[in-house]
């Protein structure tokens, strides 16, 4: 069982930048693609970025994209988003999850618990 435990959040203002973490417990996390996704009030849970296990392949939505970087770090078992120029509507709860596969879609067998991102104008 892969526990998945986020931190970095918190309150900016807008052009500012924050790194996220997604600590995994389980040394098998390195053979799991990890995705970070987000759900702003009112909406619906969406993509953000991904990495492949091997770390050769990142993906983004096309909303954060030239912005949002993400990196993963073997050794501490820890995945990282890097977000610069941060806007309001990146306001949102952020979520890593852990799969197989590099799929975008919700369906994750694993997922951390949250926190919080909100972006001040």
């Amino acid at each position: 069982q892969v526990q998945l435990v986020e931190s970095g959040g918190g309150l900016v203002q807008a052009g500012d930048s924050l790194r996220l973490s997604c600590a995994a417990s389980e040394r098998p996390f390195r053979y799991y693609a990890i995705k970070w996704f987000r759900q702003a009030p009112g909406k619906e849970r969406e993509f953000v970025a991904g990495i492949s296990w091997t770390g050769g392949r990142t993906y983004y939505a096309d909303s954060v994209k030239g912005r949002f970087t993400v990196s993963r770090d073997y050794a501490e078992n820890t995945v990282f988003l890097q977000m610069n120029s941060l806007k309001p509507e990146d306001t949102a709860v952020y979520y890593c999850a852990a799969d197989r596969s590099e799929s975008t879609s919700l369906n994750n067998d694993y997922w951390g618990q949250g926190t919080q991102v909100t972006v001040s104008s």
